[in-house]
């Protein structure tokens, strides 16, 4: 394997690793605050975490045209704007769930986003392949065992996160569209920004917290914040210059197993057999749905 696909490799598994036990510093913070004061406080420390990167990269590119994305605010904040609303939607509903279900299932259903997105990419006319479905199928059935009760109803918390998981896949999209228009570190500090002012907003107008409260809530916040919005996003930016496309599916999907892991670890949550035969149809959708395309292409130039 050369060096570089093996630090990429590195990079990806440690991405992994903080998004996935985030979910357990996100189930824990909400012992202290409302899940809107959490979101709020994440998503500005995320924000603040990457501007000395876009302050860098603006001295850098100091002597670029007016008109390059990276200089053109106008669209920045237009475009930051509709992803920071599309990101406050799926995190709002993410964090809402997470009072009412598991930091493991949680994990697992937010990682359907993958078989999701190019189903959706249907409604632009992108095309798909049969790993799509045949992955969908396998992550349908998989929710069905960890989710569906036998009257044949969802929790709450369940259906919230699942929900989410709809509104990240959209939010995927909107920055496929997005980002070739802008800068990507600008474009990112303005969504997390935008979230983070409509989060707090909303815990303003529903929640109430104490300085006690947010005290006890900030070793989760900075967790969530800093390593989770700020450090990861920065070090997939980094492994994805010089990731294998295979390897990279994997090991993010590995994000829904840590959160298990996590929450097994940590907060003690166990899984029942039936629940542990969805996660693992689940994480094996996600990675049909993901791989299929690159094998059959590989497969393709091998015979050429």
């Amino acid at each position: 394997m050369p060096a570089r696909h093996l630090k990429s490799d590195i990079l990806f598994l440690i991405t992994a690793i903080i998004w996935g036990f985030a979910f357990v510093a996100q189930r824990i913070g909400m012992d202290h605050v409302g899940p809107f004061t959490f979101n709020g406080l994440r998503f500005f420390l995320g924000a603040m975490v990457l501007l000395p990167f876009i302050l860098h990269g603006r001295r850098r590119s100091s002597c670029q045209p007016e008109n390059t994305p990276s200089n053109d605010w106008r669209s920045l904040v237009g475009y930051g704007g509709l992803a920071g609303l599309a990101l406050f939607g799926g995190a709002s509903l993410q964090q809402v769930g997470l009072v009412y279900t598991t930091a493991g299932k949680a994990g697992f259903i937010t990682g359907l986003y993958v078989v999701i997105v190019p189903i959706m990419g249907l409604l632009w006319r992108q095309h798909t392949h049969a790993g799509t479905w045949l992955g969908a199928l396998m992550a349908a059935s998989g929710l069905y065992l960890l989710s569906i009760k036998a009257d044949l109803t969802i929790s709450f918390g369940d259906f919230l996160v699942l929900m989410g998981a709809l509104l990240w896949a959209a939010h995927i999209h909107l920055i496929g569209w997005v980002s070739p228009r802008t800068n990507a570190l600008p474009l990112a500090f303005v969504q997390f920004l935008v979230c983070a002012m409509a989060s707090l907003a909303t815990a303003w107008a529903v929640e109430s917290v104490g300085w006690a409260d947010l005290v006890a809530a900030a070793p989760a916040i900075l967790y969530g914040g800093m390593l989770s919005v700020g450090v990861a996003y920065t070090l997939q930016v980094v492994a994805q210059r010089d990731a294998h496309p295979a390897h990279a599916a994997i090991l993010l999907s590995l994000e829904s197993v840590f959160a298990a892991v996590g929450g097994w670890l940590i907060l003690g949550e166990v899984m029942s057999a039936r629940a542990m035969l969805g996660c693992l149809l689940m994480f094996a959708g996600m990675l049909v749905s993901q791989l299929y395309g690159l094998v059959a292409a590989g497969l393709t130039r091998s015979t050429a």
